[in-house]
């Protein structure tokens, strides 16, 4: 697997933000295993010009669609993609030297779905030699194995941060479902049914990521409409809700009447353009 040409393929999604993906790119140059190839699904016209080095071929896709086609962005890079191993890395994450290897070591060891850590970076340049020191655990994620992997009872842990499986797995379950539109729910939706098909997850030792600041929404009203509709999709599938902490911010605002046992949710009212604004939070790590 250390073979150059025989690793995983990395897959990531773009629209903007270039300059992280540049990031992204360089902490793949500096890998102590190679990937396969970095697979860029391009949200966006074209390509951003002067990307560096990624220390392995880069392939471009371009995905039409103006409601952020996450799931079909998912879909065409795993098509596209040549390795046996799908490592996605989302774009505001800098992969550190060991993720590629961690998670190859993982897929070697073991068949499932693999879970990598994410540390999140304070605002400002970021140093690429000081990753670890200016980074922090987010408050509400398990802490990594020491070593090797450990089985994770919740799928739903899954976030499109930083993830791994082998393209069988993949395909086995038809990948992600591109009903779920815009914002929220469809990585939630794919790790529940691969956890129909009693696919095993995973917390992966060495595969640490770290996040690349941006400002968030608290809550994240900005894509409230596709939340609520996405979030009705999945509890009409698995009979459960997801995001249930985001529509619990929704119910405290006064803009939706719901809690978990309801089999629906009934709108009051959509946030105001100053209610949005007012979320706006510019230096918060997390959302």
């Amino acid at each position: 697997m250390s073979a150059e040409g025989r690793g995983p393929s990395v897959l990531t999604l773009v629209r903007g933000r270039a300059d992280r993906l540049r990031n992204l790119m360089r902490g793949l140059a500096a890998q102590t295993v190679r990937p396969r190839e970095l697979v860029i699904a391009w949200m966006q016209p074209e390509p951003a010009p002067d990307l560096p080095d990624a220390g392995c071929p880069v392939r471009h896709i371009l995905v039409p669609g103006e409601a952020m086609p996450l799931a079909a962005a998912r879909n065409r890079a795993a098509s596209a993609a040549s390795a046996d191993l799908l490592v996605f890395l989302d774009v505001d994450c800098i992969p550190s030297p060991t993720l590629i290897a961690a998670y190859a070591q993982a897929a070697a060891a073991a068949r499932g779905l693999f879970l990598g850590e994410v540390r999140y970076l304070p605002q400002g340049p970021v140093d690429l030699a000081a990753l670890d020191r200016l980074s922090e655990a987010h408050p509400a994620r398990p802490t990594p194995p020491d070593s090797g992997l450990r089985r994770e009872p919740d799928a739903g842990q899954l976030w499109g941060l930083s993830f791994a499986l082998s393209a069988a797995d993949w395909r086995a379950v038809g990948g992600m479902d591109e009903t779920y539109t815009g914002y929220g729910g469809e990585e939630t939706d794919f790790a529940a049914r691969l956890a129909a098909t009693g696919l095993p997850t995973y917390w992966v030792a060495g595969a640490r990521a770290y996040h690349q600041h941006h400002p968030v929404h608290v809550p994240p009203l900005q894509h409230f409409a596709p939340i609520l509709a996405n979030a009705a999709r999945f509890r009409a599938r698995h009979g459960r809700w997801c995001m249930t902490y985001w529509l619990g911010q929704f119910r405290s605002a006064g803009l939706i009447d719901w809690d978990e046992r309801a089999p629906e949710i009934r709108l009051i009212r959509s946030p105001s353009e100053a209610e949005i604004a007012a979320a706006f939070r510019p230096d918060a790590l997390f959302s």
